[in-house]
């Protein structure tokens, strides 16, 4: 594709430093002008994948010089590129789609540059979890984002325990293929919420899919991995939080009339506890209590 010059941006002068560069999540065309405008002026642009960020370039026309950047070479262009930078160098860092740092390393490199007195600007812009925010539909008053969850089952479950009694959305970013997985360990620890699967966002397949945690397990399942990256969003715990003692209460009444499994389904349905940590809880009680 031809480079897109009918809105270059005018040349500006960058003062010294690491300019924390967003690039888009999927549609090219959502970079900012100040972000064309820096990635145009710098020195260098340190990044994940010369080939992708060099989409970008070429569609915008930027000749600027690429390095590779990335967790598995961090260690070793750190200090090339705090060098350059404490020589009074002008260095875009940017991650393959999106806000930098958001789940990668470069939080490092910008710790130590502010150690060692660097300037460091930030350039905002494009981002995955604010995109998903803004369209699942979910409250978005107080959010935690949890980027990627441990890709084995125990160590992922043993995750979201931790954030079973907060009051907040929830953001995760996962993997397609483990997708159906992901979202069973989740109604198995978080209980009944409202989630929003969102799929290719920005891109000309983005989806996103509502429905509560358990059905939207069931149906991954059944469809096996979609394509394109994931964000998944999770709702607050509906209500206040019962007490233990409420749920204890409420496991013996409906011992009277079930078995544990099914006491279990029933209380985690009314209250939002881990179905898993009620069945324990109901066979500890016994139908007497």
């Amino acid at each position: 594709m031809p480079a897109d010059t009918s809105e270059a941006p005018l040349p500006i002068q960058l003062a010294a430093g690491l300019y924390i560069t967003a690039t888009p999540i999927g549609n090219l065309g959502d970079v900012t002008a100040r972000a064309l405008a820096v990635l145009r002026a710098a020195d260098i642009i340190a990044c994940e994948d010369t080939r992708i960020t060099g989409r970008l370039l070429d569609r915008y026309g930027i000749e600027t010089r690429l390095i590779p950047y990335h967790e598995h070479n961090a260690a070793k262009m750190r200090p090339v590129l705090l060098e350059r930078l404490a020589a009074g160098g002008r260095v875009a860092l940017v991650s393959d789609a999106g806000t930098p740092l958001i789940s990668d390393p470069g939080y490092r490199l910008v710790r130590e540059a502010r150690e060692a007195g660097i300037a460091v600007f930030p350039v905002p812009g494009p981002s995955a979890v604010m995109a998903a925010l803004s369209a699942a539909g979910l409250p978005t008053d107080r959010f935690l984002f949890a980027g990627f969850l441990p890709p084995r089952s125990t160590a992922r479950r043993a995750a979201l325990a931790e954030f079973v009694a907060l009051k907040a959305t929830l953001v995760f970013f996962e993997s397609a293929q483990r997708l159906a997985e992901t979202l069973a360990d989740m109604a198995e620890v978080l209980g009944a919420r409202d989630a929003v699967v969102c799929r290719e966002l920005t891109k000309l397949f983005e989806e996103f899919r509502r429905g509560a945690l358990a059905d939207l397990a069931v149906t991954y399942a059944a469809e096996g991995p979609p394509k394109g990256e994931v964000v998944i969003v999770l709702g607050p715990p509906e209500g206040e939080a019962a007490s233990d003692e409420d749920v204890d209460q409420l496991l013996r009444e409906a011992l009277v009339r079930a078995g544990p499994s099914e006491a279990a389904r029933d209380v985690a349905a009314a209250t939002g506890r881990p179905r898993r940590d009620l069945y324990r809880r109901a066979l500890a009680l016994g139908p007497r209590g």
